[in-house]
């Protein structure tokens, strides 16, 4: 039984010609009577036809739903002009009228509604009721309108629900694409974020453990001790940058996240401390200062200053030469945290800070931008009066709409 009803409903045209070949079949009936003469006005062969005609109209209605309304409706001329009474096989018409109006175009719609108020008319002139009078045939004529704008009405309210339900479908199918996409924007940004954490990690680490480890060998015959000590930090720096790098790769392995909704490593200003003791001991002397009541910030705010102060001592040892001293001036305003960070080194070409390094192809000054428009903050970086380089930020505390 399911299966019938699956093959039916892919094939409405078989269930549409068998209600053709009853309706055909209950008009034949009604075509005679019981003495063999015509049941109606009109010849027998006359009626056989409209009733022929009329049953292929239901058969390809919905097929051809535009030309079958022409041809009921020549039909329905050729029953006034041949005098072929009113059967059984005129509900086509109602048929007709309806499928026009649900699946036919606009212009089919609105002719089915028209003739729709004028059939029934015409057919009380044409063959009136001889024992009512006139407002009886008025009143005759308007009762038989009525299934012909009921079938309209219906027809048209099913064109509007299809069109809505395939507004629903389009709508949801755009949500599910405009979905897709953010998705991708914030997969974008995060591999961007996590590859500027990398950047920072690695080149900072990696310029401790470079910087100590011509310490080591310069000094390795005539002062063991400071040639173990420079070991010593080159194991703990080298440490640290793998625990970080880690937990930066773990994401991309895994996907997740903390319950926080922040990703792993997330220093704060608080850890500014290890940073400019970590410098010292590395050789590059750093005069650290705070100005203002230290108070809890967004983290996104001290990340952001983490990471500027750890870019920018990166850039000190890198371009700086040898003798170069930095000073980092963390100052907590009432709407935001500011950030001077100098050196007097000889500096380097403001080009290669912009690239990131002498080899352009670390983030450099690009990444911090990056990080502090993230925060709604401006940076300013240049040259600094009588040499070396300077980097000043503004951190607000919320984010600029």
């Amino acid at each position: 039984m399911q299966r019938l009803y699956d093959f039916l409903r892919r094939h409405p045209t078989w269930v549409d010609t068998f209600w053709a070949v009853v309706l055909f079949g209950m008009s034949g009936l009604s075509e005679v009577s019981m003495d063999g003469s015509p049941d109606h006005h009109g010849s027998l062969p006359a009626g056989l036809a409209v009733s022929t005609v009329l049953s292929v109209v239901v058969a390809l209605r919905r097929r051809f739903p535009e030309p079958m309304l022409l041809v009921a409706l020549v039909t329905g001329l050729a029953q006034l002009v041949l005098d072929v009474e009113t059967t059984v096989a005129d509900f086509a018409m109602l048929v007709i009228t309806y499928t026009v109006a649900a699946v036919g175009a606009r212009w089919a719609s609105r002719l089915a509604l028209a003739v729709s108020f004028c059939a029934a008319a015409a057919a009380q002139i044409r063959w009136p009721q001889e024992q009512a009078g006139f407002a009886g045939q008025v009143a005759i004529a308007v009762f038989q309108t009525v299934p012909f704008a009921l079938a309209w009405v219906l027809g048209d309210s099913m064109r509007t629900r299809r069109a809505y339900f395939a507004q629903l479908e389009e709508r949801a199918a755009r949500l599910e694409k405009e979905r897709e996409a953010q998705a991708k924007v914030a997969v974008a940004a995060e591999r961007a974020r996590i590859a500027r954490e990398l950047h920072d990690v690695v080149a900072h680490n990696v310029s401790v453990m470079v910087v100590q480890a011509d310490g080591a060998n310069y000094v390795m015959d005539t002062a063991p001790d400071q040639a173990k000590k420079a070991l010593e930090t080159i194991s703990s720096t080298g440490r640290q940058a793998l625990a970080e790098m880690r937990r930066l790769l773990g994401v991309l392995r895994t996907g997740e996240h903390q319950e926080t909704g922040e990703y792993v490593p997330q220093p704060d200003v608080e850890q500014i401390d290890d940073l400019i003791e970590q410098c010292r001991s590395s050789g590059l002397p750093v005069d650290f200062k705070v100005e203002g009541t230290p108070r809890p910030l967004p983290s996104g705010v001290e990340l952001t200053a983490y990471r500027i102060v750890q870019e920018a001592l990166t850039n000190t040892r890198k371009h700086g030469g040898p003798g170069a001293g930095a000073s980092v001036r963390l100052v907590y305003f009432d709407d935001g945290l500011g950030l001077l960070v100098e050196d007097d080194g000889k500096g380097a070409p403001h080009e290669l800070y912009e690239e990131g390094g002498a080899d352009g192809r670390g983030h450099g000054l690009i990444g911090m931008r990056e990080r502090v428009g993230m925060v709604g903050g401006t940076l300013d970086a240049g040259p600094r009066p009588g040499g070396g380089f300077r980097i000043s930020a503004l951190l607000p505390l919320k984010p600029a709409h």
